[in-house]
Parts: C-alpha cells; structure tokens; sequence
C-alpha cells in the first residue's frame, strides 16, 4: 500500500506509521477506490436501434481505507483512536506520496464505516482493525506541486517583448504563446496572474476559446482569474468579475504539451503574466 496521510483542519495522520515507527495508524492492504471514478452517461432514444451518447458527468469517488491502529497499551489505544474519530469529523484531505516525492490529494469526508467487532478487531488492549469508507467531491487526484509559465517582469527573464512577441505589434503591446504542459490524465484549472501596468488581457486556449478581460492595472497592480473557481479579484481581493467580456470562457489545459496565447497591451518593463496549474488524475497507484 502506497504512503498515505489524512490530515483535518488541526491534525494530521500518517498511515504509514507502524511500519515506519513499529506503533501507531496503519492503512491495509485492500483499499478501494484509487482507481477510474464512477460514471453517469445519458442517452437519447429513438425509434431505432441502439441510443445515441449525450454527455458524461464524473461522479463522486467512494474510498474504503482498511485501518490497523496498535497502541503501547489500552490507554494509549484509547488516545490513538480518539484522535483518529476526531480527525475524522469533518473535512479532511487524503495524501498519496509517490516515490518521486509528489503528493497527489484529494478533499474526503467519511460518510461510513469505522466500526468493528469486539473480541476480533479488537479486546480494547492494544490492536484496533476497521475499515473507513470516505467520500471525495473532486473524483480527480490534484498534483501538490503546482505548473508555472510565467513571462516578463523580473531581471532572471527575458523582457515581456521578447519573452512574448511572435508577430509584428506596436510597442505597448505584447502578444505570444506559452507552452502548456500537464503532466496529468484530466484537464487541469489554469490560475492567470497578471502584474500592471497593463490593460486587456486576453488569453487564447489550443482550440481557440477566449478569456478576454477589459479593465486596466496601474504599476504593481495585479489580477488574478481563477479558471476553477471563476473569480477575478485584484490584489485587495476586489471583485473585477464585470470586466470580464460576455460568455467568457474558462478554459483548461487539456493532457500532454500544447501551445496558448497571452496578450495585454499598454505594458511596460514591470508587466508581468503568470499561468499556473495543477495536473489532476483519474487514478492514482
């Protein structure tokens, strides 16, 4: 079983534990749930034979964790699993590390399991074994090292027009392309960071979808637009969603490499744009 940790708001569980430290929380062999989520597909039926596809939604993913706690004693099992019914209250993150050191995660809350038969789960005296069956709302694993591609504003890049002119533009202008490369199997959120000053920013995804954002940014003024939430504040947390033109399109970053467009005009030496993004997977090993 890959190394896990279950962290809440105030604590966190390392359920790898009695292996790395001979007591503690240990997760088992036979955990479900790490694997391609849940589906729903809808069809259309006619009059003939077969249906035709619709859509598909991804469903919520269901995980059961078997669970071994050994304890010191009786009472140092009693904390052990006080403190694991306490973390498990309410929201809580699940952790895989992978050996390369990256951490994919996941939001679960437990909605069943942890109960257990006494005299052969437990006697009360140093051994616990259950089995804790989690609901994640995002069925995707999200990548705890985020993807950066940044253009312009400090001495260790290249300036805006250079780092970014791929076509003949007035000087105020910028307009290039930034190479997207996600590492995941899902499409990931991009999070746009633009540093002032700077007016219109537009970015172009691979199939040509628009984000197109009207307003303008004094120097060190910044905008951040947040592809998932699909918010636009600036730096004082003001809302600047209005600004944005109609039907706007918060477009992904689809698997493997692929190539957008970032523009904004009326910049300077200190203009800066930031795209970052966190690969996401349907299943984790």
């Amino acid at each position: 079983m890959p190394k896990l940790l279950l962290a809440s708001e105030t604590d966190t569980l390392n359920l790898n534990e009695i292996m790395d430290k001979g007591l503690g929380y240990q997760a088992k062999t036979g955990a479900t749930g790490f694997g391609l989520p849940p589906v729903s597909v809808q069809w259309l039926e006619g009059a003939g034979d077969g249906a035709v596809f619709r859509r598909r939604r991804v469903l919520t993913r269901d995980i059961d964790i078997p669970l071994e706690i050994l304890a010191r004693d009786r009472r140092h099992l009693q904390e052990l699993t006080d403190r694991l019914a306490l973390a498990l209250a309410g929201r809580c993150t699940l952790t895989l590390l992978d050996e390369d050191g990256t951490r994919w995660i996941t939001e679960v809350y437990r909605v069943g399991g942890g109960e257990y038969a006494y005299g052969a789960d437990t006697t009360g005296e140093r051994e616990f074994q259950t089995v804790i069956t989690f609901r994640s709302p995002d069925p995707y694993w999200t990548s705890s090292e985020a993807q950066i591609r940044h253009v312009g504003g400090d001495e260790e890049t290249t300036g805006f027009l250079t780092a970014l002119a791929t076509m003949p533009v007035a000087a105020s202008q910028a307009i290039g392309e930034i190479e997207l490369d996600n590492r995941g199997t899902a499409d990931a959120y991009p999070i746009w960071e633009i540093v002032g000053p700077g007016t219109n920013f537009l970015a172009v995804s691979p199939g040509g979808e628009r984000l197109a954002w009207s307003g303008t940014l004094a120097a060190n003024q910044r905008l951040i637009i947040d592809t998932r939430k699909g918010t636009v504040v600036d730096q004082a947390g003001a809302n600047r969603y209005a600004e944005l033109d109609e039907a706007p399109r918060f477009w992904t970053v689809k698997p493997g490499l692929s190539t957008a467009t970032a523009q904004l005009e009326d910049i300077s030496t200190a203009s800066k744009i930031t795209c970052s993004w966190r690969p996401r997977k349907w299943m984790v090993i």
